[in-house]
C-alpha cells in the first residue's frame, strides 16, 4: 500500500493521490509520521460498499433461517421499544 505524507498532499494536491493509487486499491495518508487516513478510488469504495451490503444481507438471511426475529404489530413493537428504553 502506498503512503502519502500530509505535506506531499498539501504541495502536490490530488496528483499525489492519483500517483499513489496507480496499480493500488488504496493509499494511506500520514500526518506527523502516523497513518491517519485511507484514500481509494470511487470504484473501490463502491466495491467495498457492495461487499458490506452483501454481508449484511447474508447475516439477515441467517437470522431469519435461525428464527432470530420477532413478528409483531407496530403497536406491539412500540411497546417493546418503550420497555427497552433506559
Amino acid at each position: 500500500m502506498n503512503t502519502i505524507s500530509a505535506n506531499d498532499l498539501k504541495t502536490k494536491g490530488v496528483g499525489a493521490i492519483d500517483q499513489a493509487l496507480r496499480g493500488q486499491r488504496e493509499a494511506t495518508i500520514t500526518v506527523r509520521g502516523q497513518v491517519k487516513y485511507v484514500v481509494m478510488s470511487r470504484e473501490e469504495y463502491a466495491r467495498l460498499r457492495e461487499c458490506e451490503l452483501e454481508a449484511a444481507l447474508a447475516e439477515s438471511k441467517a437470522d431469519l433461517d435461525a428464527g432470530r426475529f420477532v413478528k409483531e404489530s407496530v403497536k406491539q413493537h412500540m411497546k417493546r421499544l418503550a420497555r427497552l428504553a433506559p
